[in-house]
């Protein structure tokens, strides 16, 4: 029963939190100076509103609104650090949504048709600038075509899955031998 109750609560919330955030970000975009001062109060404005519905306990909307807090503070945070805006932040919490759902796709396949897929690919891969886990590759830097991670063979080596993303597909940055000093 505490279960469903939790469930029933966090279907509220989310409704309730996605309307704090929206008033916030509505509020906002009517002021012509947005300052961290504005920000808190619009928070808090939403809070009011949000009370005086009397759909949540105060306790409850009053936890809503620190996790709204902390999620626009990381905002503002990543911006000043960063330079970038909403949709490279969003992009972040994006690529691991894909790969939490990409995970989770590879973990209910069958292996062994994921297996024949491979190499299927593999043998009829026609760019022969692109790589693939498991094939051999002389030295040079291979960068992660999922994520952009930047791998360096210093041998001739089998290729590793990617270890920033898990991804199995490549290419080739630098494009010649490494250089003999004995030339």
């Amino acid at each position: 029963m505490a279960n469903h109750e939790r469930n029933a609560f966090s279907g509220q919330a989310l409704k309730v939190y996605n309307r704090m955030m929206e008033r916030v970000e509505a509020r906002l975009g009517e002021l012509e100076n947005r300052t961290r001062e504005s920000l808190r109060e619009e928070i808090e404005n939403a809070v009011e509103f949000e009370n005086e519905l009397e759909e949540m306990t105060r306790d409850e909307i009053n936890l809503l609104a620190a996790y709204l807090r902390r999620d626009l503070e990381h905002l503002l945070h990543f911006v000043d650090e960063t330079g970038e805006g909403v949709g490279e932040w969003l992009r972040l919490d994006l690529s691991l949504v894909e790969r939490q759902l990409s995970d989770m796709l590879f973990s209910i396949a069958d292996k062994s048709q994921l297996d024949t897929l491979e190499l299927d690919q593999k043998i009829h891969n026609k760019d022969v600038s692109h790589y693939i886990s498991g094939e051999v590759a002389t030295a040079g830097v291979l960068r992660c075509l999922s994520c952009g991670h930047m791998r360096c063979l210093t041998k001739t080596s089998h290729i590793e899955p990617c270890e920033a993303c898990n991804s199995h597909y490549f290419e080739r940055i630098t494009s010649r031998w490494p250089h003999d000093e004995n030339e």
